[in-house]
């Protein structure tokens, strides 16, 4: 459960750290399309809200073991997310999440961890901050693409933009060539033969905007390969929310150091 819990609570807290540039206005390929068009397409797909509630199901997988569980996913845009996982009704996990701190507790190790995303950072090797969580899970970019360098291409039947930022880190983002949402983004860190790519698909249209309905995150790393599966079964927007969090009497604590 405690690696379980750490990519489906933290979504994996993926980013990495790249400089900030203006988008390059390199040659368009032959579809006529430019890096800058690409970007200015997908941005036009925005999603608009003050709370979101996501019930859906997931199903993980690793090299050793496999889990099915329910996750309760708790969005108040910019501000907060709070992550329940359940199973068989019973909350095993708890996140809450917002622009200036990580906090999350799991049942069967009893412990809890408290801090910030400085910490993390700097544990996990990664720039991580609330935005590129949120927007991992709305089936957005994690990073602002108006201040990336991008190489631009064909590729799956859309368009690539692959980032040509200096430093371990290689990005790429795929959109659909008719409605420039993303299909797909990969971080990888080869030097170190890591690798996330998270998959959209089952795009569902609503007044608020277009979400996916089904998640897909695929990570290799030295230690094996793992696989998380959201199906996203209930989504309704602007309700009134609530989102308590507290550990638990008794729980340890994680330091990282």
């Amino acid at each position: 459960m405690k690696r379980f819990l750490a990519i489906v609570v933290l979504v994996l807290l993926v980013g990495c750290k790249s400089k900030s540039v203006v988008v390059s206005a390199t040659k368009p390929t032959d579809s006529g399309m430019s890096a800058k068009k690409i970007i200015a397409s997908y941005n036009n797909n925005t999603i608009d809200f003050k709370t979101l509630y996501i019930k859906s199901n997931v199903q993980y997988a690793d090299d050793k073991q496999s889990q099915n569980v329910t996750a309760e996913i708790k969005i108040k845009k910019d501000e907060q997310i709070l992550v329940s996982v359940r199973f068989l009704g019973i909350t095993m996990a708890k996140a809450s999440i917002t622009p200036t701190s990580v906090s999350y507790y799991e049942k069967m190790g009893s412990n809890y961890f408290e801090g910030d995303f400085s910490t993390l950072s700097q544990w996990l090797g990664t720039d991580l901050d609330y935005t590129k969580i949120q927007n991992m899970l709305l089936g957005r970019a994690i990073d602002d693409l108006e201040k990336g360098k991008y190489t631009e291409s064909i590729a799956d039947q859309g368009y690539k933009l692959e980032d040509e930022s200096a430093g371990d880190f290689k990005k790429s983002f795929y959109f659909d060539a008719n409605t420039f949402m993303l299909n797909k983004q990969e971080i990888a860190q080869t030097a170190k033969d890591r690798m996330i790519d998270v998959g959209y698909y089952n795009n569902t249209v609503y007044k608020e905007g277009t979400l996916p309905s089904r998640v897909i995150i695929n990570a290799i790393q030295p230690k094996g390969k793992s696989k998380i599966n959201f199906e996203y079964n209930t989504i309704t927007f602007n309700e009134e929310l609530s989102f308590p969090y507290s550990v638990p009497n008794g729980y340890k604590r994680i330091i990282i150091k």
